[in-house]
């Protein structure tokens, strides 16, 4: 089964809302903040339909990964299941519903949280119509070439890292490869 990209979904900030809400009741003081990132996240942009957030803790700190199973276990409780994607410096979880991928979590330093090239990349796309427009042709164009898994991700990598680097540029920081590995 390829990639199914769909047309923006005026219902995703909902069930962003809806899903940031269930985290912070189930799990209360492990987040500081949530943040809806990825394609879903910006007006008007096709997406795969999957709502991604991006969750600050101090349950990490920027120099270690030392979690205890709580947070996995009570993420488990309410559907998130843990995914090793060996990206450092970052837990990743996800949650299927009917069958589906639904969201994907990504808890990070809390400290990191406003550098994160996934907000960058949102911020930037949520001002630049152009480039968000550019982006989804790009997505559209990849999955109907039957680009899946992997092969999709990086082959969205260039584009992926123009914006980044605009976006870091315009705010002072250092430039930094997109791809984490």
């Amino acid at each position: 089964m390829g990639i199914e990209i769909a047309d923006y979904d005026p219902r995703w900030p909902a069930l962003e809302a809806e899903a940031i809400s269930e985290l912070m009741e189930a799990l209360p003081g492990a987040f500081t903040r949530i943040e809806h990132v990825g394609s879903t996240s910006v007006p008007g942009l096709a997406a795969k339909p999957v709502i991604d957030l991006m969750a600050g803790t101090a349950l990490l700190d920027a120099g270690s990964l030392d979690v205890t199973g709580a947070l996995a276990d009570k993420l488990a409780a309410i559907g998130y299941l843990a995914a090793d994607t060996g990206m450092p410096g970052r837990l990743f979880f996800y949650r299927d519903r009917d069958g589906r991928r639904a969201h994907h979590l990504h808890v990070v330093p809390d400290d990191t949280l406003d550098t994160r090239n996934e907000i960058l990349l949102r911020d930037y796309l949520r001002r630049s119509r152009a480039d968000a427009a550019e982006y989804g042709a790009l997505k559209r164009d990849l999955a109907a070439r039957g680009a899946e898994g992997l092969a999709y991700t990086k082959a969205k990598t260039e584009f992926i890292q123009r914006i980044v680097d605009a976006a870091r540029t315009e705010r002072g920081l250092p430039l930094v490869s997109v791809w984490e590995e």
